[in-house]
């Protein structure tokens, strides 16, 4: 028989998180926590991770359907089949949950050299928005430690600003030596958006995320089409049932897609989107979703399984005051695992 419970943890940001969104100051967290009543001391911990405006799950109503899950552990699949859809936050922190408590309740999921500490997952540096001094600042604290991928969240300030600041990047190292990827979170008019393209291009952009909102598949797909830089799909696979997977991919046709766990619901959810991607010859990479270090370290672990040759968006971990302590360290540009050292109990019952 098992038993479940959750508990809220808020994420409080060391600085103001800015995107083209708005600026992030907090974010809300809950870690979800399941137990068999015969074995009450090994229990399975998940985290249910939102970043509101950005998340499909309604804030309002998450605490409410975690105390039916908590109320009714039998009936997972029926409310999977019912609401899952609607809310892929709590089936990532099922998903994780349940395979935590399978696997014995020490966050680990998978047994391999990643969580032997013994390899690292490269990641890329990622540049929050802010004025060009305090960007500039961020880039070289990043370059300073040793990150060979920068990942630049554009839209939020001038453009020519922005323009300006990546322009001074590349002019002090090549794209052999330094690999610039840009994030517009859909910043960019579809009116504008391809004139603003052909002028990053002379700076030899990797890729560039979400230059359009999403929902507005016609023009994101002649956007692919001809644009200078290849175009990274991210907000657009929110929401989008498994069901609609092939038909979205095949009609924008994106250069690579991003991959989120947590909003898009949960590991197998993100299965069928690199199947279908790699079908189609399309890349990808995985990102964190600003979660704490639980949900880090099980996508952490996730896509270590998949041996990325890329630099994943993994670098989260450091950005909150009240994270949970773990043995995820970031060392020359790659996330690690570190065994010997335990994780934080904070969470517990």
């Amino acid at each position: 028989m098992l038993k479940a419970n959750y508990i809220y943890h808020p994420l409080h940001f060391k600085h103001p998180a800015g995107t083209s969104r708005g600026v992030l100051q907090h974010k809300a967290s809950w870690f979800f926590q399941i137990w068999e009543v015969e074995n009450p001391a090994v229990h399975g911990t998940g985290e249910v991770s939102i970043i509101k405006g950005l998340s499909l799950d309604n804030e309002k109503e998450i605490q409410n359907e975690l105390k039916f899950l908590c109320q009714k552990t039998k009936d997972y699949q029926n409310w999977i089949a019912a609401k899952g859809d609607r809310f892929p936050a709590i089936l990532f922190g099922i998903e994780t949950a349940l395979s935590d408590l399978q696997n014995g309740g020490k966050q680990i999921f998978h047994q391999n050299t990643f969580t032997e500490g013994k390899a690292g997952i490269p990641i890329n540096g990622l540049i929050w928005m802010g004025e060009p001094t305090y960007m500039q600042h961020q880039i070289r604290k990043k370059l300073d430690a040793g990150f060979s991928c920068i990942k630049i969240k554009v839209g939020a300030i001038d453009f020519e600003q922005e323009v300006a600041l990546i322009k001074q990047l590349r002019n002090q190292f090549s794209a052999q030596t330094i690999e610039i990827r840009l994030d517009a979170n859909g910043a960019f008019s579809k009116e504008e958006a391809l004139q603003k393209l052909n002028k990053l291009a002379a700076f030899n952009i990797h890729s560039i995320e979400q230059p359009i909102k999403a929902g507005q598949k016609e023009s994101m797909a002649k956007l692919c089409q001809k644009s200078p830089i290849p175009i990274a799909l991210d907000e657009e696979l929110i929401g989008v049932k498994k069901s609609q997977i092939n038909d979205l991919l095949d009609t924008i046709k994106p250069q690579y897609v991003i991959l989120k766990p947590s909003l898009l619901g949960g590991f197998s959810v993100a299965d069928s989107w690199i199947s279908a991607a790699e079908k189609r010859h399309i890349g990808w990479w995985a990102t964190s979703a600003l979660e704490s270090n639980i949900g880090l370290n099980a996508i952490a672990q996730w896509v270590f399984e998949k041996k990325p040759e890329m630099p994943q968006g993994l670098g989260t971990g450091q950005l909150y005051t009240n994270n949970i302590a773990s043995p995820l360290k970031i060392r020359d540009a790659k996330l690690y695992y570190n065994p010997g050292i335990s994780w934080q109990n904070s969470f517990d019952r």
